[in-house]
């Protein structure tokens, strides 16, 4: 953090196994990202499903960390989580602190998000969805909300998480999201304790 930087806001990056979680935060980090890429090995095949992505050769074991400063006094840092089901133990402490979270949907492998999903609802985190552009067969916005059994007030957007812009717009699309959260929160009526 900068020597005048005093808020620190946290932004999780979740998904399926091989979604681009790693390079949604290489790719949009102003610092040169913290990751825990390994060699994928020939241990790892009977453990992780490689259909889909056959062309993946590291992985993440741990978490990839990177940061954004947003202004003098705020800084975002964004971690981004493991995404096979052998280190998912590790999520449910990536959420403490977090201001919200994006789901990373390869919808090659759109079943890879249902954990991540089922997660955020279950600890109250505000998430929004996005699809990362792999080339190949494109689904209907309908579709995936379907498949995904999600929520209509629950963002869905589409990015390339290889590009800087693209990955922006996907963090611009999340706060904007939890803005608007609080603001109905803050519009509700309170009920009365009788």
């Amino acid at each position: 953090m900068g020597v005048s930087a005093d808020n620190g806001l946290k932004i999780v990056v979740v998904g399926g196994f091989g979604a681009g979680k790693t390079t949604m935060v290489r790719s949009v980090s102003e610092i040169r990202p913290l990751n825990t890429e390994e060699t994928m090995t020939q241990a790892g095949e009977a453990v992780d499903d490689l259909s889909g992505v056959h062309g993946k050769t590291s992985t993440t074991v741990a978490f990839d960390f990177g940061r954004i400063t947003l202004d003098s006094h705020n800084v975002l840092y964004l971690f981004g989580a493991p995404g096979q089901e052998r280190f998912w133990f590790l999520w449910d402490r990536l959420f403490s602190g977090t201001l919200g979270a994006v789901v990373l949907v390869d919808t090659r492998r759109i079943d890879d998000s249902w954990y991540a999903i089922d997660r955020l609802e279950k600890h109250g985190t505000p998430f929004i969805v996005a699809c990362n552009d792999f080339g190949g067969h494109t689904f209907a916005p309908e579709q995936i909300r379907e498949a995904l059994d999600l929520d209509p007030h629950v963002p869905l957007v589409t990015c390339d998480a290889r590009s800087r812009e693209s990955s922006k717009l996907v963090l611009i699309t999340l706060v904007e999201h939890i803005q608007t959260l609080y603001a109905d929160q803050a519009r509700a009526p309170r009920q009365e304790l009788v």
